[in-house]
């Protein structure tokens, strides 16, 4: 009897440790290192273009011009440490902070995912007269021939460019085409966008998020740190 009790107490306790086992919480997965704050702004910009790609075009202006225009505004020597850097989208929303330049990228790439027309949008440079400097903002043309509305964080108010006798055109460009420009609705072409390597770097780091979207965000937390620095603090 004593040899039968301790046979099932041994079975007994065998069958209690692979129960253990089974039961034990398998290992979290190994995080993306993405923060609370960075994945609530990056899911707040995604859901906007979500819900947004079926809103009348004037709703989807308003929003997206709102929406960037929360970016805080940073020179990039001081954001950047570079005397003129462009960044995408991405880098701008996680960063939370960027230049006109920035802002007017990500204002411009959010509608074309959003679904409005690239050839009804143009980036374009002016001298903002009030405080005499450079600056850019969005022109979006309802029609090829019609008077463009401006996205502005100057001014945040969507106007026609008749209203806003504070900016003098330059030149202005998108993804098909370059624009020389006194007054927008007067624009001659000047040829391709290639000819602005600043937007073609770009095009190209946009190309790299794609590829590794989770990495590209992690890193781009530690932006003010080296790339070699920011590279060991992420997945």
């Amino acid at each position: 009897m004593s040899g039968s009790l301790g046979l099932r107490s041994v079975l007994a306790l065998g069958l209690l440790w692979l129960w253990g086992c089974a039961s034990t919480p398998q290992a979290p997965p190994v995080s993306d290192g993405i923060n609370p704050v960075t994945r609530a702004r990056v899911g707040a910009w995604r859901t906007l273009i979500e819900q947004g790609a079926g809103w009348p075009e004037m709703k989807k202006l308003n929003s997206v011009n709102y929406f960037v225009n929360e970016v805080k505004f940073v020179d990039d020597i001081d954001h950047w440490r570079q005397p003129d850097y462009w960044a995408t989208p991405l880098e701008t929303l996680v960063t939370n902070g960027g230049d006109c330049e920035d802002i007017s990228i990500a204002k411009y790439f959010t509608l074309s995912a959003m679904g409005v027309d690239e050839n009804k949008m143009r980036l374009t440079y002016v001298n903002a007269l009030e405080i005499n400097r450079p600056h850019m903002v969005v022109s979006y043309f309802a029609r090829p021939d019609s008077e463009p509305l401006i996205l502005d964080n100057l001014n945040p108010t969507i106007l026609p460019g008749s209203q806003r006798q504070d900016l003098l055109p330059v030149y202005s460009f998108n993804g098909s085409g370059l624009w020389l420009a006194k007054r927008e609705s007067d624009g001659q072409s000047a040829g391709g966008s290639a000819r602005l390597s600043l937007w073609q770097g770009v095009l190209s780091q946009m190309d790299a998020e794609a590829a590794d979207e989770s990495t590209m965000i992690c890193r781009y937390q530690y932006y003010d740190l080296p790339n070699s620095k920011a590279k060991t603090l992420c997945p």
